[in-house]
């Protein structure tokens, strides 16, 4: 893997195109609350679970990213879709940003650190500069195992239309508000979700582990991204598949990764060795 930087140059520009289509979803996820149904937010929430959990947590983060744990390539290929359907970008993209993350933690280089600004944590770093989502031959350099297979770099460059079928399909199933429910609610909030890891994780909660860099864990946002949360921990043992390492960190994303293993579909699944009395010294100190 390249150890090359990305930088960005300090007269940051808006990037208006992001920032438009940000500002749009926003506009109908609020949209969206004057058409409440409790089938619409049940549709919802199952879509978020596909997305969300099985598309960034098992595929784009566990599995493309830090290959914790092996599956056949079709579901594989299955879960990259699922992660493009959160427009958080196309898989080379998003795990080439996510290992320059690791890499450059905190440092400088890193694309979103709480040191240079919570809010540029969060969401600036993605508002200003060039957007590098559509630029595959860049990020490929962070993510050349990716880059390899055909169907990931046309995923990444074509990482919007998954969403733009869905959006039909809920259109001629159940019209606008299905739309901007299943759509609009639920990218804001899977958006909003994945974006907090990047900087609640990095300010607030505990610290179980001396890595290098300000990663903690967090139980409430391990609740909303299934798992993911436990970022101290993740830190720490980059290449785990359990996040939560605890009996009472609750990690919806593994208990799938053992299912799969359980059904024998998941293999050379990759667990962090740590002593569960270690864990409650370290807790109780």
């Amino acid at each position: 893997m390249s150890t090359e930087v990305i930088t960005l140059p300090d007269n940051e520009k808006l990037n208006w195109t992001t920032t438009l289509a940000l500002v749009a979803l926003h506009i109908g996820a609020i949209a969206a609350l004057f058409m409440f149904s409790w089938r619409l937010l049940a549709i919802t929430a199952v879509l978020y679970w596909i997305t969300i959990g099985l598309g960034i947590s098992l595929g784009y983060h566990r599995l493309h990213t830090h290959r914790s744990y092996k599956v056949p390539a079709l579901l594989e290929y299955f879960f990259a879709v699922c992660g493009a359907l959160t427009l958080e970008g196309g898989p080379i993209f998003w795990v080439a940003t996510h290992r320059i993350h690791h890499q450059k933690s905190d440092q400088n280089g890193d694309p979103h650190s709480p040191r240079d600004g919570a809010w540029w944590s969060h969401v600036g770093w993605i508002l200003l500069g060039e957007a590098k989502h559509n630029n595959t031959r860049l990020m490929s350099k962070y993510a050349p195992d990716l880059a390899k297979k055909p169907f990931y770099v046309w995923l990444n460059n074509y990482h919007w239309l998954p969403t733009v079928l869905l959006a039909g399909l809920l259109l001629a199933i159940g019209g606008m508000p299905l739309v901007l429910w299943g759509v609009c609610v639920r990218i804001v909030v899977g958006l909003h979700a994945t974006w907090l890891v990047n900087s609640a994780t990095h300010m607030w909660g505990s610290r179980r582990f001396k890595t290098k860099d300000d990663s903690r864990n967090n139980w409430w946002v391990a609740l909303l991204t299934f798992g993911e949360g436990w970022h101290n921990n993740h830190h720490a043992h980059p290449t785990s598949a359990r996040h939560g390492l605890a009996w009472y960190e609750f990690d919806p994303s593994w208990i799938q990764i053992s299912l799969l293993k359980l059904l024998g579909i998941a293999k050379s699944v990759q667990v962090a060795k740590v002593d569960s009395r270690q864990i409650e010294e370290r807790e109780a100190a």
